[in-house]
């Protein structure tokens, strides 16, 4: 047992009992946020502004700019969505979940690219191209931003790139020592599958005639 908690967690040596804890604290909230999300209840936003407030925090201690601004990202557009989520689209409905149009579309294609350059720009003033992890930053924090832009919206399309942002993440998260929020994302993979399910039905319900 000893060999294997070592290979997971021996990153943690040495870092300060502060930063562990808030680590930990960030991830419970992330789970709570994420598992919420796959609900649709209007908690993901609370949950998920403490999670994100944390990781802005722990993430500039670590000079990981690419993953700080994804989750300062997260945090304004989490008040973003709450208002959404909360708005009325008439005297009785709140706004509800749908699929994306096809001018979403392109301006999901919009904020990908903008983003790219955006971070890349970034990276490039700091001269933080110090590690081939910065490419996939680059290109993770691109993904997640179209993400969380869509699930503020409630399309159904927003958990494809979360399915995908974790996927390449939860490895990624791992290489740089940080086991906890690797394991995050490893969960925040299979919940978002489960929640793309959940929203696919949601909207099938939605249109069904009553």
């Amino acid at each position: 047992m000893q060999p294997i908690f070592d290979f997971f967690f021996d990153q943690y040596y040495g870092y300060p009992t502060l930063f562990i804890i808030l680590e930990a604290i960030a991830v419970v909230f992330g789970f709570l946020s994420v598992i919420y999300s796959k609900q649709n209840n209007i908690l993901v936003y609370p949950t998920g502004i403490i999670s994100t407030m944390i990781f802005v925090y722990l993430l500039w201690q670590w000079e990981l700019l690419g993953d700080m601004m994804i989750n300062a990202y997260y945090f304004s557009m989490s008040i973003y969505g709450w208002y959404i989520w909360t708005r009325k689209v008439d005297a009785e409905h709140f706004t509800p979940i749908t699929n994306t149009t096809q001018r979403e579309n392109w301006q999901s294609l919009f904020i990908f690219i903008a983003t790219l350059l955006f971070v890349f720009a970034v990276y490039e003033y700091f001269d933080k191209w110090t590690n081939w992890t910065a490419y996939v930053d680059t290109f993770t924090t691109a993904i997640f931003f179209v993400g969380m832009w869509l699930m503020a919206k409630r399309k159904v399309e927003n958990w494809i790139f979360w399915i995908i942002g974790d996927v390449i993440s939860a490895p990624l998260y791992f290489y740089k020592g940080l086991t906890l929020t690797a394991l995050q994302y490893f969960v925040f993979t299979i919940i978002a599958i489960y929640g793309y399910k959940a929203w696919q039905k949601n909207l099938r319900n939605d249109l069904r005639p009553s």
